[in-house]
């Protein structure tokens, strides 16, 4: 008998955390539905969406430009390293890289990097709303928490995220190119080169930038929302946060990567 409940343990285990993630992905999807029901037919509250567009994309855009700006001028040089020991030609390094940017590394870069701030940040404060009931209050006054608190959370990420992300990419660009002419000795004219980035380039990278923009707080403000407990609760909120919202972008990448090479091979 013993034995028997040894064997059966880890399956029951298995089962259990099955079952919990098919619970919630089912609440996760529901989150999704709702908001966009909400962005369509809700409410708006005066100024909730400008205040979120400002906490959004004023506290991000320092921390986001320094880090693509460094990640640029590495990703420059480590190329430029590696064409030098194929081919010692770099008239195209700024070209290919700058089509490799804009078809996948600013926005999956620039949307990990948002993840852990802004992701971090729903999911704290809604957190802490759900453990003082600030969440009830908003329910017994008869206003959706979804309506009140995600869409304006929504609308400002999916706006800031493709305009962060598409500064934030200039910079890495900008960064890479004096990092070429200091290493390398490229030419700022040969390094500012667009002519392999064509309109499926751009697709794909804008594609990129909406789906993280709208993954960030539909997955950031569920966890805030499933917060239970107190302090400590809202710690393993954000902490949940953080690596659901980078797991998925992640996900994201791959899929809208997948199809886009399937669209526009080239």
């Amino acid at each position: 008998m013993n034995d028997e409940a040894t064997r059966l343990g880890p399956v029951h285990a298995l089962g259990a955390a099955a079952m919990d993630l098919m619970i919630g992905a089912r609440e996760l999807y529901s989150v999704f539905v709702r908001t966009l029901y909400y962005t369509v037919r809700g409410r708006r509250e005066k100024g909730a969406v400008t205040a979120q567009l400002y906490e959004i994309g004023n506290h991000s855009l320092f921390f986001l430009s320094i880090t693509m700006g460094f990640i640029g001028m590495i990703l420059a040089y480590q190329s430029g390293l590696q064409s030098k020991r194929v081919v010692p030609d770099f008239t195209m390094l700024g070209a290919t890289y700058l089509e490799l940017l804009v078809r996948d590394l600013g926005a999956s870069l620039g949307g990990l990097m948002l993840a852990t701030r802004v992701g971090a940040g729903i999911a704290a404060e809604i957190g802490s709303m759900v453990v003082t009931e600030q969440i009830d209050a908003l329910r017994m006054c008869a206003a959706d928490p979804i309506d009140f608190l995600m869409v304006p959370r929504f609308i400002a990420s999916m706006v800031m995220t493709l305009v962060l992300i598409v500064f934030s990419g200039t910079v890495a660009f900008v960064s890479g190119g004096i990092t070429a002419y200091i290493a390398f000795d490229v030419p700022l004219q040969t390094f500012f080169n667009a002519s392999l980035v064509d309109a499926g380039d751009l697709t794909i990278g804008l594609t990129k930038c909406l789906a993280y923009g709208a993954a960030i707080p539909i997955v950031s403000g569920y966890c805030g929302l499933s917060t239970f407990g107190g302090s400590e609760g809202v710690g393993w909120a954000t902490t949940r946060a953080v690596v659901n919202t980078s797991l998925t972008i992640i996900i994201l990448d791959f899929l809208i990567s997948g199809a886009g090479f399937l669209v526009f091979p080239g």
